[in-house]
């Protein structure tokens, strides 16, 4: 049984999360959904195509493994288990996800970014990076605004990249500009801190445009 990180954009991996769902479901088989901060609500994981199903919100101080031991010595059934956001997890939290797979002999699936908008390791990817079996990237790659390959998420305030701040907090790549919004961007235009708003912008400024005489 593995433990399995997938690595990949916010809308892929969750819609990847519920597919996986899907598809066991449909062989009869359960599972117990893990999920923190989904932008669609506590105890929800949601994807951006509107698909939402219910899911157990991770508290800071939650215990993953014993929770599921709970949930099966009172008759529960589940044959695997899936995380979203799982680079939200505390490293102990990441602990007990292998004790699941080692001790109980269930399959877990774990969803989640590696960096911060910083470029930073969350503690919890980083934990998942040291003890996953196997790790995968999500094969529909994303794509920055100049058609590169997307390697780094950017925080977002109007429109304008930001580089301090506190490591967690919840936005959207659909939120008006004016509110904090996240972004991937190349490692080139991530350096720059250029997102799509500011090259914009910067396309429509009068001090790049050509100026005919007459």
């Amino acid at each position: 049984m593995p433990l399995l990180l997938q690595v990949g954009g916010w809308s892929r991996k969750k819609t990847l999360a519920l597919q996986i769902t899907h598809n066991r479901s449909a062989r009869g088989l359960q599972g117990v959904i893990f999920t923190r901060q989904d932008r669609a609500g506590e105890g929800k994981l949601s994807s951006r195509l509107g698909l939402v199903t219910e899911a157990v919100e991770v508290a800071d101080a939650m215990d993953l493994y014993a929770y599921l031991v709970g949930e099966l010595s009172q008759g529960g059934k589940a044959d695997y288990v899936i995380v979203d956001e799982a680079q939200f997890l505390a490293p102990e939290q990441i602990d007990q996800l292998a004790r699941i797979v080692d001790d109980l002999d269930k399959d877990v699936f774990a969803f989640g970014i590696t960096t911060d908008f910083r470029t930073k390791l969350f503690p919890g990817s980083q934990r998942l990076i040291e003890l996953a079996d196997r790790i995968e990237q999500l094969q529909v790659e994303a794509l920055c605004w100049c058609g590169a390959r997307a390697t780094h998420n950017a925080r977002t305030v109007g429109g304008v990249m930001v580089v301090e701040g506190e490591q967690v907090v919840v936005g959207d790549v659909n939120r008006p500009s004016e509110e904090i919004g996240y972004e991937v961007l190349c490692r080139r235009h991530h350096r720059r801190r250029m997102t799509s708003a500011t090259a914009h912008a910067a396309a429509l400024s009068p001090d790049v445009l050509p100026v005919n005489h007459a």
